[in-house]
Formats: C-alpha cells, structure tokens, sequence
C-alpha cells in the first residue's frame, strides 16, 4: 500500500514536472519568429532601396525640372582653366553647365541642383521667401523622400533640422559644402576625363587654330 502511493506521488510529481516544462517553452521567444522578422524587415529595407533608386533614375532621365544657367558661350581659356581647379570651373556658370551635363549622365544632377539652390536661398533677404525656399530645399534634396535626395552624414542632417525651425540664407551651408567636396573629390577627376570635356577642349582647339 505505502508502495503503492509512492508511486503515485511519484509518477504525479513527473507530470507536474511535464506540465510546467511545456509551459515554460510555451513562454521561450521562438528564435525563427525572430529571424523570420528580421528577414522581413531585411528584404523589406532592400525594396524600399530599390524603389527609391527606380524614382531617382525615372526623375533624373526626365532631367529634373530646373532650366540650364543662361550664359555667354565660354573661350578657349575658359574651358583649359577648369581643368586647373574645381574652383574655377564652378565659378564659371557655363563650367557649371557643361559639369551639370555630366552629372545627369552619373544620375548625380541632384547635387549640382541643391548647390545651386543653396546659392540661390544665400542671396535671399525677404524672410518669408527665406522660410519658403528652405523649406522647398529641405523637401526636394534632404527629406529621404524624395527621389532628388543628396547624400549627406547624420550631423549634418542633424544640424538642418534644428535650423530648420528658424531657417536663414545659411542654413544648409554646411551641407552644401559636404555636396561640394563630395563633387570635388568624386565626380570631377571623372569629368576632365570624360568625353564631354575632351570634345569641349578639342573642338576649342580646332577653332582656335582655324582662326
């Protein structure tokens, strides 16, 4: 008899044991759900990636939407000092052009765009128009967005959101500088070696030459 309840007891107390294990791995955060979310958000992230550079290039081959600077057609000179210094080329408004020209075929036209634009705010001194075009500039190259968005670091955008709440002709200046040097360092080597510079001086060549 005694045995007997013992044995009870002890075959009682193992399915107790049972019970709270499965309950206890009932209660374990399932490691595949996790991974399986993960991967969503992973695959996800990419797509919205992908998007984003379809609507960039779709804006980019309609060639924006803002006009080429009005401007003489430069000299022979003109067109060798660019190659002398990114300065000079970008204080030249035909430089300016012809370089914008390449950055359309590097679907980078946006950071010329936003230079200008900044440039463009810089001389501004209404504070309505001052407040007006920030915020057309925030939107159409710093908000993630828009299909025109330039690429700048975390402090940077940092800085223009705080100065975004009382906006000044200054207020993306030090994003137009990181544009700029990211101009300088990236895309000019490329175009004094692109065929669109070399037809420009070759053919400033030939007529200087006929002439």
């Amino acid at each position: 008899m005694g045995g007997g309840r013992s044995e009870t007891s002890a075959l009682s107390g193992a399915g107790e044991a049972r019970g709270l294990t499965t309950t206890q791995n009932s209660q374990r955060p399932n490691a595949c759900c996790f991974c399986w979310c993960c991967c969503c958000s992973c695959s996800w992230n990419e797509e919205e990636r992908r998007k984003r550079r379809r609507r960039k290039r779709i804006s980019q081959d309609t060639k924006m939407e803002t006009k080429l600077e009005t401007c003489p057609k430069p000299s022979v000179e003109e067109i060798r000092m660019w190659s002398q210094s990114f300065d000079k080329l970008m204080r030249n408004p035909a430089g300016r052009n012809v370089f914008r020209e390449f950055l359309r075929t590097e679907y980078s036209e946006e950071n010329m765009l936003f230079w200008l634009a900044c440039e463009d705010l810089k001389q501004e001194i209404n504070k309505s128009a001052i407040e007006e075009k920030a915020r057309s500039i925030y939107e159409d190259y710093i908000s993630i967005l828009s299909p025109k968005e330039v690429s700048l670091d975390a402090r940077v955008r940092e800085v223009i959101n705080r100065k975004m709440q009382d906006p000044t002709p200054h207020t993306f200046e030090d994003a137009q500088l990181q544009i700029y040097t990211l101009m300088h360092r990236d895309s000019y080597p490329r175009f004094l070696s692109s065929n669109i510079y070399k037809t420009l001086v070759q053919g400033g060549s030939r007529t200087s030459s006929e002439s």
